[in-house]
């Protein structure tokens, strides 16, 4: 990139390192369980120290292990290969230079993987008119059979690495790791892209991390609130957790107040009204259904209608139990129903100092604010 005195996968963003915003993002996903990254060997001691402080500022959670690249990107990618342990069974391979990728896309490529296919590619039609040239002969190509490939790209580790193995051995190279798998004779599964995932590559990007337009008419805020009375009925759940010898509370549904209060928000950014506009209890067909159901059909609507969650912050109130052993799986949980990063997620509890309702133990309440953008 013209003008960049810094590897574009070490540029800031959000304070941070891109490379590190893509880690932070494929952590979330509960399916990955451990991180490689390689970095450059001029800069491999550097960067290793630098990966220390940001694994003690922002715990991902799994397992981070660096290691040095290649002179290429397919070297790099090699090397990492040979560093998986030996239990791996698949492997996503991404570009740093895209930190826009949402857990959503990488969590399509994984089921796709478990759907038994060899490799997942995401990718997104053509759009643009494509003319190749030979010579000073011009041809227009199909583009309904086009596609614009991105990454995470999703392999079994056997296929992969035997790929590579190939491509080093006959001196292939491919200008991704899907190309090494395709020449080796296996099939590629494409599952649909993102366009936000785009690729750091010209300064009109960078321009995007450095100088954002914000439209303020596209963004919105939602506020949820919910309670529910201590009593004989449904154990205890927060964010979709179960609450061991916690207090039992009075519910038609699973009882869970702080997802209760969450979907409230984000009808709440759509203009839609409430939980119980969408799954009153008096309908039977909502008695004791899980509120991470009802959940995922709020998200439903709300991808219908175009809105993107940019952030959630979510407070508990309660007398008892006592949240703080909880709070770290609550909000792992909240996150990954979601689809989104730990960064985006915040959980908050506190007590009303025995007053009111909730000081008496006599139940427990939840608020939830929502912040988002509609892309439709």
């Amino acid at each position: 990139m013209h003008g960049q005195t810094s590897k574009k996968q070490f540029l800031l963003w959000k304070k941070r390192p891109l490379y590190w915003q893509s880690a932070l993002t494929l952590a979330s996903v509960p399916a990955v369980h451990g991180l490689i990254i390689t970095f450059p060997l001029d800069e491999f001691e550097v960067r290793r120290a630098e990966l220390h402080e940001l694994w003690r500022i922002d715990a991902l959670g799994v397992e981070c292990i660096s290691c040095s690249g290649g002179s290429s990107r397919q070297e790099s990618v090699a090397k990492a290969l040979r560093c998986l342990p030996p239990e791996c069974t698949h492997v996503l391979i991404h570009d740093a230079a895209r930190p826009f990728v949402r857990p959503q896309l990488i969590q399509a490529v994984i089921t796709s993987l478990d759907s038994g296919a060899a490799a997942a590619v995401p990718a997104l039609p053509v759009t643009d008119t494509i003319k190749e040239q030979t010579g000073d002969r011009v041809q227009t190509l199909d583009r309904a059979s086009l596609y614009a490939v991105q990454t995470p790209q999703g392999f079994t580790r056997d296929v992969v690495t035997q790929a590579h193995a190939r491509a080093l051995e006959q001196g292939w190279i491919g200008t991704d790791d899907a190309s090494l798998v395709e020449r080796l004779g296996f099939p590629v599964q494409l599952v649909p892209g993102e366009a936000e995932n785009i690729k750091i590559t010209t300064n009109q990007d960078l321009r995007m991390l450095q100088e954002p337009e914000y439209d303020l008419r596209r963004y919105c805020t939602g506020w949820g609130y919910d309670v529910h009375r201590f009593g004989p009925g449904r154990e205890m759940k927060l964010g979709g957790v179960s609450i061991a010898n916690g207090p039992e509370v009075e519910a038609h549904s699973d009882g869970d107040v702080l997802l209760h209060a969450l979907i409230d928000a984000v009808l709440g950014c759509l203009g839609q009204g409430d939980i119980g506009d969408f799954f009153p209890d008096s309908d039977p067909s909502y008695e004791d259904i899980s509120s991470g159901v009802l959940l995922a059909e709020t998200l439903e609507l709300a991808s219908r209608h175009g809105l993107c969650i940019d952030h959630v912050d979510l407070t508990i109130i309660s007398q008892i139990p006592r949240i703080s052993p909880w709070k770290h799986q609550i909000k792992k949980n909240v996150y990954s129903l979601l689809g989104l990063s730990p960064q985006q997620v915040n959980i908050k509890a506190t007590t009303e100092e025995h007053l009111g309702f909730t000081g008496s133990k006599q139940g427990i309440k939840a608020v939830a604010q929502v912040i988002g953008h509609l892309t439709g």
